[in-house]
């Protein structure tokens, strides 16, 4: 489980005095805390390694737009040190599709579904989410969905 490799690398980091890690992995801990929170009171995901993707991929979006406004800014030491935590947060985080398998899952799931226009995307997106959510994305996902609905 994804949760037992965080635990492990936040002790790891501890004993290898590695402050900016454990930092990053305390941000991990807490944000997962958070969400499962907020999952006792909603639907929670399937599965429990789904939930922690979900949180893991949500971080990473955060700052990667963070790193974005920070170098406009002209704040480079900001926008490193975003970038040190997210390289830290992918380490947790299954390997995502390449572009040519997201296609591949794309149509398969289009010709399963007979989907042929823009007005069958919310049912392939549900179906890729189901199936691939941990490994993709889901907003680069949709860009590949509409290409290949339109």
């Amino acid at each position: 489980m994804i949760r037992d490799d965080i635990k492990a690398a936040q002790i790891e980091a501890m004993k290898a005095g590695d402050k900016a890690a454990r930092g990053a992995i305390s941000l991990i801990q807490a944000a997962i805390k958070n969400r499962d929170i907020e999952a006792r009171a909603g639907k929670a995901p399937e599965s429990d390694d789904a939930l922690v993707v979900e949180v893991l991929q949500k971080m990473v979006k955060q700052r990667r737009e963070s790193i974005e406004m920070y170098t406009k800014g002209g704040r480079q030491e900001l926008a490193d040190a975003e970038a040190a935590e997210v390289a830290v947060i992918e380490r947790f985080l299954p390997k995502q599709m390449t572009a040519e398998e997201t296609a591949a899952a794309v149509e398969a799931i289009k010709a399963e579904l007979g989907a042929s226009g823009m007005k069958d995307m919310g049912r392939v997106m549900a179906e890729l989410k189901a199936r691939h959510a941990t490994e993709l994305d889901m907003s680069k996902a949709s860009a590949a969905v509409k290409a290949a609905l339109s």
